[in-house]
């Protein structure tokens, strides 16, 4: 890949800046790039080490636009997302968690978010088989703090590219994480934060659970012909979804109310 050289800095190379600063290019080899990280993650970058990290991030965009345009002409779906995650995301993703510069997956990612766990399904499986050798991560079977989705990760010309499949309703559940997270505490979706919230956030994560497992069992069958019962207690679980979400949006106005 090039980038900047490391090892030169703006003052000592006579470069001032702007478009100048591209002139100085080497090859950056997996070992550089991880020692770079690591200056990143103890807040020790100098003024050339910034610019390498912003080579860096911008070297993902065209696998990144590859992935947006392949999801758009195979699936006809519109995913969201970002070419390039930004240099305090991935400080602070460094310092939290036990991985180097080179290993993270997400610089560049998109979404999708889709009716429910039925579509999810055929989503991804349509993503793996447009995305050969794709790994897939099933936060659905091991939540990450009660956060649930299907992760895609394609790599292309060697760039890995996150792709997040949600449903509806994990959507929502992370939505309301965030909010709280922004308004209360950063820590919470990363399992931190106050006891009371961590538990209500994982009650709520269970009922989507509860609710789309029903959900699979009577995919393809008719509401008509779904038995009484089963009718009852999808509406319950739907109900106690929604007044969960409401509270937790009630909670956060409160909170961030109180804040100003």
């Amino acid at each position: 890949m090039q980038l900047v050289n490391p090892g030169l800095s703006l003052a000592a190379a006579g470069v001032p800046g702007g478009s100048l600063r591209r002139q100085l290019t080497v090859t950056l080899s997996k070992t550089q790039i991880d020692r770079l990280g690591d200056r990143l993650r103890a807040g020790s970058l100098t003024e050339s080490d910034l610019i390498i990290l912003d080579e860096y991030r911008r070297s993902f965009g065209e696998a990144y636009e590859s992935v947006v345009r392949t999801i758009r002409q195979s699936l006809r779906l519109e995913p969201t997302g970002r070419p390039a995650k930004s240099t305090g995301s991935i400080g602070e993703k460094l310092r939290r968690e036990s991985i180097r510069l080179s290993q993270i997956q997400d610089i560049a990612g998109c979404r999708l978010v889709v009716g429910d766990s039925v579509e999810q399904e055929r989503v991804v499986a349509s993503l793996r088989a447009v995305f050969p050798g794709a790994s897939v991560i099933d936060r659905r079977v091991n939540p990450s703090y009660g956060y649930r989705a299907v992760h895609i990760v394609a790599r292309i010309s060697g760039k890995p590219i996150e792709i997040q499949v949600r449903s509806l309703l994990q959507h929502r559940w992370a939505e309301r994480s965030e909010k709280l997270s922004d308004v209360l505490d950063p820590t919470i979706k990363y399992g931190g934060g106050d006891d009371e919230i961590r538990e209500f956030l994982a009650g709520q994560s269970a009922l989507v659970a509860t609710y789309e497992a029903l959900e699979k069992q009577v995919a393809g069958t008719h509401e008509k012909d779904l038995p009484e019962q089963t009718l009852l207690e999808l509406q319950e679980i739907r109900s106690r979804i929604a007044e969960s979400f409401d509270i937790a949006v009630s909670w956060a106005e409160k909170q961030k109310g109180q804040n100003r």
